[in-house]
């Protein structure tokens, strides 16, 4: 059985992607609905330190959605994008850019949902514009910010499947 301190598998299969990959203990509806609600969404998405302001989604192709999120001494990070696919609760696909962004172009942001007995992995995606963007990305504490940000989904699915008895 997984915990809630999982960790965060990161893999770099090509010179443009990162694939990350988690497993959590919930059904997948409700692990895409963390991802898609806002009113979930603000309640884990973040690393230590840093919350969500901000909260804007419109959950259809084409639909676009925002993040503002605040963090430690006064910083403030913005990205957003457009909704690609969405077919709830396997994929969500969207693209992604930040409003002081430090690498070129849009990324597109596969999620993938797979459920097994109760559990679902989730495994991201992230296809850069350019080699280069990847790599300034690498450079970054991503992969911590994102694992703590996961440590945090994954305590708000176990409430939630706790109080909910399993499915949402």
């Amino acid at each position: 059985m997984t915990g809630i301190d999982d960790p965060l598998v990161v893999h770099t299969p090509g010179d443009r992607e990162i694939v990350l990959s988690r497993l959590f203990d919930a059904p997948a509806a409700l692990v895409f609905a963390a991802f898609t609600q806002p009113t979930l969404l603000v309640r884990w998405y973040g690393a230590r330190g840093w919350r969500l302001a901000e909260c804007d989604v419109d959950l259809r192709v084409g639909g676009r959605w925002r993040f503002v999120s605040l963090g430690p001494e006064g910083a403030r990070m913005v990205q957003a994008g457009v909704y690609r696919q969405i077919e709830p609760p396997h994929r969500l696909v969207c693209t992604e850019l930040f409003d002081d962004q430090s690498y070129p172009g849009e990324t597109l942001v596969s999620h993938e949902f797979t459920e097994l007995a109760g559990r679902t992995t989730v495994t991201t995606t992230l296809r850069y514009a350019t080699p280069e963007g990847r790599d300034t990305v690498l450079r970054y504490p991503m992969a911590r910010g994102l694992g703590q940000s996961f440590t945090r989904l994954a305590e708000l699915l176990h409430l939630t499947t706790t109080m909910r008895g399993e499915t949402p």
